[in-house]
C-alpha cells in the first residue's frame, strides 16, 4: 500500500503543477486580450494537432531528453547541476571541430568521432563541475551557472574568430560540416535520428542508475553522504561519473543539433534547451524513463510558440513565460510531498 500511495504522490503532484500553471496562464493570456481556450486549443494544435506538429514537438523533444539527464542524473547524488546549457555548446562546438578536422574520411568514421568528441567534451564540462563541488567545496549550482557563460563565450570566440568561415558575412559561423556528415531522418517520418538517440540515452541511464550496483550506491550519496562515507563508498568519484554522464548526455545534444539541424557551428546552438532540460528533469522527478514524456510535452509546448504569436498576437515569449510559470508552480508544489499522503513515509527518487 505505502508503495502504491508514493507512486500516486508522485504523479499526482506534478500533474497539480501544472493545472496551477494553466490557470495562471489563461489569466496572463486574458491579460493581454487573448481567449484563454482559444490559446490552449492553439497549443494543442500546434504541438499535437497533426501529424505535422507532432513530428515537429518529437524533434524538439530530442535534445531535451539528453540536457535533462544532465541534470537528472547528478540530482541522484544530491547536485543541482544547471550547467545543460553549456555542455550543449561545448559539445556542438567539439563535434564540429572533430567533423572539420577528418575532411574527406568516411561518413561513419566523422559522425562516431563527432559523437565521441561532443561526448567528451561534454562530460569534462560538468565533471569538471561535480569535482569542484566535491573536491573545493564550490557551490555545483553557481559553478555550472557560470560555466554555461564560459562556453558560450567560448562559442563566439571561435565561431567569430580563429575557426570563422568567410562566407559567413551576417552571421558568423564555421564551415559547413559537410551533407555527407550530416544525421538523416527516420524512415517514413520527417524526424532526425536524434530522437533514437535521446530515447536510447533515457534507458541506458535507467537502467544504469536504478537496476545497477553503481545505481545503489549513487542513490546512498544522495540520501546520506557520510553515511556513504562510512560505508566505504567512493562519493568523490561517484559525484564525478554521475556528472561526467550528465554532461555528456548534454553535449551529445550538442553534435546533434550539428550534425542534424544547423551543419555547422554558430550563435543558434544557444537555443535554450539546456535550461528547458532543468525543467523536464524536475517535472520527471530525476526519473530517466519519465523524462521521455515530460520532453515530449515541453517539446510540443515549444513547437506551438509560432503559432501561438501569429494565431492570437501573444508575444514571441509566450511559451517562455509558460515554462517559467510551470517552473515556479513545481517548486512551490514540492512542499506537499509527504502531506499530500501522510502515511508516505520517504520521497520517491
Amino acid at each position: 500500500m505505502s508503495r502504491l500511495a508514493e507512486t500516486v504522490e508522485t504523479l499526482f503532484i506534478p500533474l497539480f503543477a501544472l493545472a496551477i500553471s494553466s490557470v495562471v496562464l489563461a489569466a496572463f493570456v486574458a491579460a493581454n486580450g487573448a481567449d484563454p481556450l482559444g490559446v490552449f486549443q492553439t497549443l494543442y494544435r500546434g504541438g499535437f494537432g497533426t501529424w505535422f506538429s507532432f513530428q515537429n514537438s518529437l524533434q524538439r523533444s530530442a535534445p531535451l531528453m539528453l540536457t535533462a539527464l544532465c541534470t537528472a542524473l547528478p540530482a541522484r547524488l544530491g547536485l543541482i547541476v544547471i550547467g545543460g546549457e553549456g555542455a550543449l555548446v561545448m559539445g556542438g562546438l567539439a563535434a564540429t571541430v572533430a567533423a572539420l578536422s577528418l575532411t574527406g574520411a568516411s561518413p561513419g568514421t566523422v559522425s562516431i568521432a563527432m559523437a565521441l568528441a561532443a561526448g567528451l567534451s561534454g562530460g569534462f564540462w560538468i565533471g569538471l563541475v561535480g569535482g569542484l563541488r566535491h573536491y573545493r567545496g564550490i557551490n555545483e549550482t553557481i559553478a555550472s551557472l557560470l560555466f554555461n557563460y564560459l562556453a558560450i563565450a567560448l562559442l563566439l570566440h571561435l565561431v567569430t574568430g580563429p575557426l570563422r568561415d568567410p562566407e559567413s558575412l551576417n552571421k558568423p559561423a564555421t564551415p559547413a560540416i559537410g551533407d555527407a556528415n550530416m544525421i538523416g531522418t527516420i524512415p517514413g517520418m520527417d524526424v532526425h535520428y536524434g530522437l533514437l538517440y535521446g530515447l536510447i540515452a533515457c534507458v541506458l541511464a535507467y537502467v544504469l542508475f536504478v537496476r545497477t550496483p553503481f545505481g545503489f550506491a549513487t542513490r546512498i550519496v544522495g540520501g546520506n553522504v557520510r553515511a556513504a562515507r562510512i560505508a566505504g563508498l567512493p562519493v568523490g568519484r561517484l559525484i564525478v561519473t554521475a556528472s561526467f554522464l550528465g554532461g555528456a548526455s548534454a553535449g551529445l545534444a550538442g553534435m546533434l543539433e550539428v550534425a542534424a539541424v544547423h551543419g555547422r557551428a554558430n550563435d543558434s546552438l544557444v537555443a535554450g534547451y539546456g535550461y528547458a532540460g532543468i525543467l523536464v528533469a524536475f517535472l520527471a522527478r530525476q526519473h530517466p524513463l519519465a523524462i521521455v514524456p515530460m520532453a515530449l510535452l515541453l517539446g510540443g509546448i515549444g513547437a506551438s510558440g509560432g503559432l501561438l504569436q501569429r494565431a492570437h498576437h501573444l508575444p514571441d515569449a509566450t511559451v517562455l513565460v509558460l515554462q517559467g510559470i510551470v517552473f515556479l508552480s513545481l517548486l512551490s508544489c514540492e512542499t506537499l510531498y509527504g502531506r499530500v499522503l501522510p502515511f508516505v513515509g520517504s520521497r520517491v527518487r
